[in-house]
């Protein structure tokens, strides 16, 4: 039996299971995990709330209330939006990384990490990691645009056709701080190390 008929055997068992709690069940990564979630639910076999898995008991998709930004208050349409792990037990989706960047400014002082999802693959990848580019013409939700990549190549070319500028997290992170005149004490790290933006910034 493979891991993802392994999961779904679980879910009938219980009603809903955290990424975590599969993790540590098979001894994988979070991001192994993740990556079967994906391929789930693409198949339409699970769905997911609040950072949890549950089986899509699909007589019931139409009625599904669907989640909203903390920041915008917009509608989370995207399978893989920007997730921020708060305490290592609160997870917390944002409909993009604008407004996931945006989301640290709740928790101060608090323990967080963030996972976000390449542009072109849909593959997870620590924000702290990531490759951004800014303000580019294309705009999928919030503006100025922040479009997510695992590799600073794959950015340069996007900027290529659609412009904006390529930057790390900590220059991406406070270039959107900054446009919104909010200060932002906390960040994030792709594992569980608690980071903190005035640590990070060049002095």
């Amino acid at each position: 039996m493979s891991r993802k008929e392994k999961i779904l055997e679980i879910l009938k068992e219980k009603k809903e299971v955290s990424v975590k709690e599969l993790s540590r069940i098979f001894n994988v990564s979070e991001m192994t995990i993740y990556r079967d979630i994906r391929e789930l639910e693409k198949e339409g076999e699970i769905k997911r709330r609040h950072g949890a898995v549950m089986l899509n008991e699909k007589e019931n998709s139409e009625s599904l209330v669907v989640d909203t930004c903390p920041i915008c208050d917009k509608p989370i349409t995207r399978a893989y939006p920007y997730r921020i792990t708060v305490e290592e037990y609160k997870v917390i989706e944002a409909c993009c990384e604008h407004c996931g960047f945006l989301l640290h400014s709740k928790y101060e002082d608090k323990k967080v990490s963030a996972i976000t999802y390449d542009f072109i693959t849909e593959n997870p990848i620590g924000a702290l990691n990531a490759w951004y580019v800014i303000g580019s013409s294309a705009v999928p939700c919030c503006s100025p645009s922040v479009i997510p990549f695992a590799s600073k190549e794959d950015a340069e070319r996007f900027k290529k056709g659609f412009g904006g500028e390529v930057m790390n997290f900590i220059d991406a992170y406070n270039t959107i701080v900054n446009n919104m005149n909010i200060n932002i004490k906390s960040c994030c790290h792709p594992q569980t190390a608690t980071f903190r933006i005035d640590q990070l910034k060049k002095s």
